[in-house]
């Protein structure tokens, strides 16, 4: 990674919250991702498993950890395994982390090799109760490949058919919602690089640039300031594109009288930024596109007034779409008949607004945390974007910051990028 060293601090703090979780006499496994082939000799390049990656921000391939709170040798309660260094490999791939590289990262004093996991596992195993395993049990998962962590349960339930098997993925979805103060100025340092990479867009965008020219722009920025790249692939949609919500071709030229939307953010230490701003292209907004502009920042600070611990995303939506309703009644795309008349399961504001409003953010772009049904929890890290999709206009237009939710008012962690129509117009005769 080309972050600056973290902070042990977050990662004995997430392990310490997650073994608080955890059954008496249990032990928890939790494995890397795997290397996966591309093509030929090439391996993709690698992405650590981010519940693995929460508990230790070791980044490196073939890495395990293992949690045993009860077990009768104090040395063996928290376990780093890694991979050990290869010489040869070393020449062709790069360094490998040795033990004390892995207790500064990680904060984990005991370290094995995993050429000698088996005989320490074993007895472990023949104490504990009960014995935590993950999957990826994120709500989104569409995946039926059969991972590491899905293959390794299987060799655990063969290996030893008689212990209690619990799901760790139950305490993920729990913790990962919440962050630490830690993790904020982590995940702080990601927005501020990527307000950076907008504010040098408004200087950039004029007619005739093309998709892919503003995100190299993007990808420039972000890479002079240490981030490890886009946190996922940037969306640089001009004109009539804007209404695809994945448009990730970012090969058209952007036009005079355009509006081009841009869904970017800078990965930094293992946690991600995920912000949507809509510019005009030729630096002035008409006035049709600024109407629709102003009402989607509306519904963009209504939804930041409405965001609170305990309210669920399920209630959330029905409050912005009931909002949404309203302003699209102002802005001619609908009439009050419509409202009055809409089928509750398909509400007419949907024509324009057809996507969710907020995910949680964190490790993971669309990060685990509680059900649509359940109580946004103190200390979630959310995304706020709602848009306006007019097919008839081929406009498309999203604001999204990203926000903590706290029991004392929200703290909006993009506060400082700039926003209203007046700031843009202004920044881009710059």
């Amino acid at each position: 990674m080309k972050n600056l060293p973290l902070d042990s601090q977050i990662f004995i703090k997430n392990r310490q919250r997650f073994i608080a979780e955890m059954q008496p006499n249990s032990i928890a496994i939790i494995n890397s991702n795997d290397e996966l082939p591309s093509n030929g000799d090439a391996l993709y390049r690698f992405e650590q498993n981010h519940d693995l990656y929460w508990l230790t921000g070791v980044e490196q391939e073939d890495t395990m950890l293992i949690l045993y709170p009860d077990n009768p040798d104090p040395k063996y309660r928290e376990v780093l395994v890694l991979v050990r260094p290869n010489e040869l490999k070393e020449k062709w791939d790069g360094h490998r982390l040795r033990k004390d590289e892995a207790l500064a990262v990680s904060g984990i004093g005991t370290v094995v090799w995993l050429d000698v996991l088996d005989g320490l596992l074993q007895p472990w195993i023949h104490e504990a109760t009960n014995i935590y395993l993950n999957t990826n049990e994120n709500n989104r998962k569409s995946s039926l490949i059969a991972v590491r962590d899905y293959r390794y349960a299987e060799e655990m339930r063969a290996r030893y058919p008689l212990h209690n098997y619990l799901r760790a993925a139950v305490i993920f979805k729990k913790l990962r919602a919440v962050k630490t103060p830690e993790e904020i100025k982590v995940l702080q340092t990601a927005m501020d690089i990527t307000e950076g990479a907008f504010r040098r867009l408004l200087k950039f965008i004029r007619p005739g640039v093309f998709e892919h020219q503003i995100q190299a722009e993007i990808v420039h920025e972000f890479l002079s300031n240490r981030s490890d790249g886009e946190a996922y692939t940037s969306i640089i949609a001009s004109g009539d594109r804007a209404r695809t919500l994945h448009y990730v071709f970012n090969n058209q030229e952007c036009k005079d009288g355009e509006l081009v939307l841009m869904d970017f953010g800078a990965a930094y230490g293992g946690y991600n930024a995920d912000l949507t701003r809509t510019v005009p292209v030729n630096g002035k907004f008409t006035p049709r596109q600024r109407e629709v502009y102003d009402a989607c920042l509306h519904l963009h600070n209504y939804a930041k007034s409405i965001l609170k611990p305990g309210l669920t995303i399920a209630r959330y939506h029905e409050m912005m779409g009931e909002e949404a309703g309203k302003v699209f009644v102002k802005i001619n795309l609908l009439k009050e008949e419509d409202i009055k008349n809409q089928d509750p399961e398909s509400p007419a504001y949907r024509k324009y607004l057809y996507h969710g409003i907020s995910h949680h953010l964190g490790v993971g772009v669309h990060d685990l945390g509680p059900s649509f049904w359940q109580p946004i929890p103190d200390g979630a890290v959310l995304t706020i974007e709602p848009g306006i999709y007019i097919e008839e206009e081929q406009m498309g237009v999203r604001i999204e910051n990203n926000v903590w939710i706290t029991a004392n008012g929200n703290i909006d962690l993009m506060k400082n990028i700039p926003v209203t129509a007046d700031e843009i117009e202004a920044l881009m005769k710059k």
